[in-house]
């Protein structure tokens, strides 16, 4: 999986800024055999879920069709302001700053089994912050799995007690 995963991510030097080698995967979602085994891995990764939390932008792209082929509901974690009822809300820190993601308050059940579902991980931030949500909403969750990790960042130590699985790891 990771070979296929490596053979379709695009390097995009010095993008978005200067000195950062951006991990482009518009490539495997043009592919439809990559996209397919791809979402499949996902999905296979943890057992049966009640719901798939998938962290906007890009981890849309891939928690929805992990959440239809594990027969669970999707539920979009996104950006502060952007959902319409009742949210709890999580701030993190981010390299220059925070940033804030929210979720519905009534998108968890207490005891629900959620998979929490991203292209990368990267400093772990986006992904604490996500845990937490599930678990201020009384679920429980079930583990934490990505497209592809970069390890330089070490994103993994803020996700300790946290099962967490990566497809490729760069």
């Amino acid at each position: 999986m990771a070979r296929l995963i490596a053979a379709h991510i695009r390097d995009v030097p010095d993008y978005p800024q200067p000195g950062v080698t951006f991990k482009d995967i518009t490539p495997l979602l043009a592919e439809p055999k990559a996209f397919t085994a791809v979402v499949d891995a996902l999905a296979a990764a943890f057992g049966p879920v009640d719901k798939v939390a998938g962290i906007e932008a890009r981890g849309f792209i891939f928690a929805a069709p992990v959440a239809y082929r594990n027969g669970a509901g999707f539920v979009p974690v996104r950006k502060q302001g952007k959902l319409p009822s009742a949210t709890f809300a999580q701030e993190y820190k981010l390299e220059y700053g925070t940033a804030t993601v929210e979720v519905h308050q009534d998108a968890f059940e207490p005891g629900d089994r959620v998979l929490i579902v991203d292209d990368v991980l990267a400093t772990g931030g986006t992904a604490r912050a996500t845990a937490t949500l599930v678990e201020r909403s009384g679920a429980e969750v079930a583990g934490i799995v990505v497209l592809m990790e970069l390890s330089f960042l070490n994103g993994r130590a803020a996700l300790s007690g946290l099962d967490v699985r990566a497809l490729l790891a760069v």
